[in-house]
């Protein structure tokens, strides 16, 4: 079974101080960029390698807005990403802001960057927005997830 991004106890988050250290990975009680910061990392690793582990990210409640095309589930999402016409992409991240979202302890992400995909020589410009919610056990699940190329 693949670890839930939120698996703290097993993800490793690496620190700037020290290029060998590493701690585990953040709770729903550090700051917020920190949480930001690391699931992105998680996330986009996660999809430019095996779309397929992202379903323990998403509950059967969670939505996907895909270029406009709404898709509810996990197992749907997943389904979705992992029949995108390309195999292999990698992501750049430019920018990553996220906020607190409410008192049950959620919060917004929005991503800005850019998508390589094999074979082509220029990058797509996307912006991705991700509402995380808390779970008893401390951890998040993507809840809302909306995706855009940018196109100039």
């Amino acid at each position: 079974m693949t670890p839930s991004l939120f698996q703290f106890s097993t993800y490793l988050l690496y620190t700037h101080k020290n290029p060998f250290s590493y701690y585990p990975f953040p709770t729903a009680e550090m700051n917020p960029d920190t949480v930001a910061t690391a699931f992105v990392e998680h996330y986009y690793s996660t999809f430019d390698t095996n779309r397929a582990g992202l379903a323990s990210l998403y509950q059967e409640s969670s939505m996907l807005t895909f270029e406009g095309q709404k898709i509810q589930g996990s197992s749907n999402i997943v389904a979705k990403l992992t029949s995108l016409p390309f195999q292999q992409c990698k992501h750049s991240i430019t920018t990553v802001d996220c906020q607190p979202s409410g008192p049950s302890g959620g919060m917004l992400v929005f991503v800005s960057g850019n998508l390589q995909l094999a074979g082509e020589q220029h990058a797509l410009k996307f912006s991705q927005m991700f509402h995380l919610m808390p779970t008893p056990q401390s951890n998040f699940y993507v809840l809302n997830d909306i995706f855009r190329l940018n196109y100039a």
